[in-house]
Formats: C-alpha cells, structure tokens, sequence
C-alpha cells in the first residue's frame, strides 16, 4: 500500500505552498505520495518570533484534522511551529524542515551555518540548534541587509544575497555545510546550491529525506512483525 507524507505550509502562500511541494516531490520516492495543506491563518512569510508562534495552532489543527489520512507530516517552517506539540497530539512520524536540515548538515560532526534573510528569527534558529544539542557544531547565521518580503519579491536579487550569505558562513565562519534557514527560500536553495563546493542544504528536501527513512524503517518493521 502506498504510504502519504503531508506537507504542511504555517504560511498563507499557497504560492509557496507549491513550490514547496514541487520541491519536495523531487526529493521524495516515487512510491511515496505527497499532499500539501496551506494554513488559512497567519502571515503570507513568517519573519519574526511572534509569527512563529502564532502558526502554531494552524499546525496543530491541519496535522490533528488529516492525521487519519497519511502516514506522516512534515512541517515545511523553518522554526518547526508545533512539532513537539503535533508529535505528542497523533502517532504518526512527524519532522519539521529546520531540524532535519540541521541535522543532515551536522552530519559526520560538520560545522554548519545558516544562511536565511529573516534577522529577526536569529535567535530562535540558534535556540533550535541548542534544542537538537547541535550547539557545538552551529557556526552561526549570516543573514543579508534588507526586508525578507522585499527579498522574496525579487528572486534574482534573493539569491545574489543568500549567496553572499553562504560565501560568509564558509569563508569567515569556518562552515563546512550551510544550510538555507526558510522554506519559502527553498527554491533558492536549489539555484545556488551548484555555486558551493561546500553542501548547501534546502530544508524541503532534507525534511523529506529524512521522512523517507523514517518510513522505509516503519515499512521494514512492520514486514518484521508480520
């Protein structure tokens, strides 16, 4: 039987919400199917720590709502909005894009930076590092001068910026992975990722590798148990 991932966009932007789920289609299995759920509530980009929080009862309502439906969630906000909240609440495998990001680029003991356009969301990346016990490995975020709406209105310009983001983790930081902090910059991700010898790592398709281990293993077991 053929296994679903929900993706669930905290952003209004059902615009994102696509390109999102183009992005995570590619990553994923074709034996893997997808569904997207856009949040009816909130902001069109969250940038600062009182969006974040504010997505979270949207998250919980979509992922408690379609829970029933598929076989795991993945919570495409940077922030990973209700992901310990959502994970206690149903019994399914649930990821958030930010902490599988840092994670895979942690991987093998890689010091790692973020690169995003959100300065007000500093802190809480750098929370959730501490939070995945990654502190030791987080060379900090570089994030480029100007309005993170103002940024994403202008795609070239965007990715000029987080380049130069990316340049600095790496060159001043001392990263050895950089990871792109938003999952309305992950189309960004993908068109600057081939100018790093370096990984540069979309937090879409990180969540989705990560989702898909985690249902290969449940796949795995349950063939065990039978």
């Amino acid at each position: 039987m053929t296994q679903t991932v929900l993706l669930i966009n905290p952003n209004t932007s059902e615009a994102t919400t696509a390109m999102m789920h183009r992005l995570a289609r590619k990553a994923l299995p074709q034996d893997i199917a997808l569904r997207s759920a856009t949040a009816q509530r909130g902001t069109t980009m969250i940038t600062s720590a009182e969006e974040l929080a504010t997505s979270v009862e949207e998250v919980l309502e979509i992922g408690q709502r379609l829970a029933g439906e598929v076989d795991a969630i993945v919570i495409a906000a940077f922030g990973n909005p209700g992901l310990q909240q959502l994970r206690a609440a149903v019994t399914l495998p649930v990821v958030g894009i930010g902490e599988a990001a840092m994670r895979e680029a942690a991987l093998g003991g890689r010091r790692f930076g973020v690169a995003t356009t959100t300065p007000e969301l500093e802190a809480s990346i750098a929370a959730s590092a501490d939070a995945l016990g990654l502190s030791s490995l987080f060379a900090g975020s570089r994030i480029p001068v100007g309005d993170p709406l103002e940024l994403a209105s202008q795609p070239g310009l965007q990715d000029d910026s987080l380049a130069q983001a990316v340049h600095d983790c790496i060159a001043l930081d001392g990263a050895q992975a950089v990871v792109i902090g938003g999952g309305p910059l992950a189309e960004s991700a993908e068109r600057i990722a081939p100018r790093f010898t370096v990984p540069v790592i979309s937090p879409v398709a990180a969540a989705m590798r990560d989702i898909a281990a985690l249902l290969r293993m449940q796949r795995r077991g349950t063939t065990h148990s039978g």
